[in-house]
């Protein structure tokens, strides 16, 4: 999306169903934020045994490999749903009304045939690495340490298939937004003009200090 973006709610099934998987979608980005923050910490122990005791932390490259999946990829559902995955909205931009939503149904349902391929190729890596009579059920492994490396190629067929219900439901939000002709529809990530974005902060501000 070209700016913030706002996801709007009601009663509805779609409406809940969307509350339901962000909860779901929370969750990966917290847990994406948190490898984040440990692979900083484990930076900061490298550094302080190399410097202060000559020995830096075993295995680090190895451990940036395997949690890359986790940083980059947990997260990407939780972005799609806020609209924040950047994109050319030269053309689409200026669409207004059904017009907008038919674009929009056009363009999701591409990304949900690529996110389907993507599942499936990633879900066969993920097979060819992952072998319960081998050690740490493991056919593949790091150089250095020798850490399993099937944790982290399981997470990205994980988070596709999240992305891809994220997907089936802002079909379904701009499909209905399209037959209705709904100006505000819920459960997609809507623009904001610049007075909404300031309003919003200005709101956000006021809650802290209160």
């Amino acid at each position: 999306m070209a700016g913030a973006s706002a996801v709007l709610s009601d009663d509805s099934s779609l409406s809940r169903l969307d509350r339901g998987l962000l909860k779901l979608e929370t969750t990966f980005a917290f847990i994406s934020g948190l490898g984040a923050f440990g692979l900083m910490f484990l930076a900061v122990v490298s550094v302080v045994g190399r410097n202060g005791f000559n020995e830096p932390l075993r295995g680090y490259v190895d451990w940036i490999e395997t949690a890359m999946p986790l940083i980059a990829i947990l997260g990407i559902s939780y972005v799609q749903r806020q609209g924040g995955h950047i994109r050319m909205d030269i053309v689409v931009g200026q669409l207004r009304g059904r017009a907008l939503w038919a674009a929009e149904m056009i363009t999701t349902f591409g990304i949900l045939l690529l996110m389907a391929a993507l599942v499936w190729g990633s879900w066969a890596h993920f097979l060819r690495s992952f072998d319960m009579t081998k050690p740490l059920w493991s056919r593949d492994s790091t150089i250095d340490i020798g850490l399993p490396l099937w944790p982290a190629k399981l997470i990205v067929p994980v988070a596709f298939a999240i992305m891809c219900l994220r997907l089936v439901l802002q079909l379904w939000g701009y499909g209905r937004a399209l037959v209705r002709g709904l100006e505000h529809p819920v459960a997609v990530p809507l623009v904001q003009s610049v007075a909404d974005q300031a309003a919003e902060e200005v709101a956000h501000i006021q809650g802290h200090d209160s």
